[in-house]
């Protein structure tokens, strides 16, 4: 089956050009697209260099939105969501996280970090249903990215949307841990105190869309 990478950026111009790499460097996948959410850097330029498809939004209309547009410019039956600020991505890495797929054995995969940094390793210990690497057959969630409340209402929610949205349909999901790999934190981005404020505005929506659940 075909499969489109779809990759949601915000100025991440220091990593997604080895996002696309490793992606390139993966038979299985056939498109790469890039979504500049209202980037102001060089995420743009770095993506098409690299080799991806490239949409730009001129405003930063949020991570579910960024999602729905790359979800929408193809019509691949698999969809592999991948974060852009990702540190030591592999083509082995994108290979176990689409099998599960691929092979027909999950409807969604859904990749953890392990032995990569505490910070990231944790988080994602505690709350793996907030992980942006995945694999989903794209009739598990096209009527997601329809629904007037779906993706582009759950803004930084998305991750727990789609959770939510597998779960209730009894979609069948596994877990693949992606090991030695990690990815910049926003303190890392922005600094410690523009940092801890956009993590707390992340979880504020994330909790605001799962208290309209």
């Amino acid at each position: 089956m075909r499969v489109a990478a779809v990759i949601p950026a915000y100025n991440e111009e220091s990593t997604i050009g080895s996002v696309v790499t490793a992606c390139r460097l993966v038979p299985e996948i056939s498109e790469i697209i890039v979504v500049s959410d209202g980037s102001t850097d060089e995420t743009a330029t770095r993506a098409r260099e690299a080799g991806a498809t490239v949409i730009e939004h001129m405003e930063n209309r949020g991570k579910a939105a960024a999602m729905k547009s790359g979800f929408d410019a193809t019509t691949a039956p698999v969809l592999l969501f991948l974060d852009a600020d990702l540190i030591g991505l592999s083509p082995d890495h994108l290979r176990h996280l689409l099998h599960p797929v691929l092979s027909g054995e999950a409807d969604m995969s859904v990749g953890v970090f392990g032995d990569g940094r505490v910070a990231t390793d944790l988080a994602q210990l505690v709350a793996p249903y907030l992980s942006g690497q995945r694999a989903v057959r794209r009739e598990v969630v096209a009527d997601l990215f329809q629904e007037e409340r779906g993706a582009d209402q759950a803004r930084f929610g998305i991750e727990v949307a789609l959770t939510k949205y597998v779960k209730q349909h009894g979609c069948r999901v596994v877990e693949v841990v992606l090991e030695e790999m990690s990815h910049r934190m926003k303190e890392e981005k922005l600094g410690l105190v523009k940092g801890t404020a956009a993590r707390l505005k992340m979880y504020y929506e994330i909790l605001k869309y799962v208290q309209k659940g």
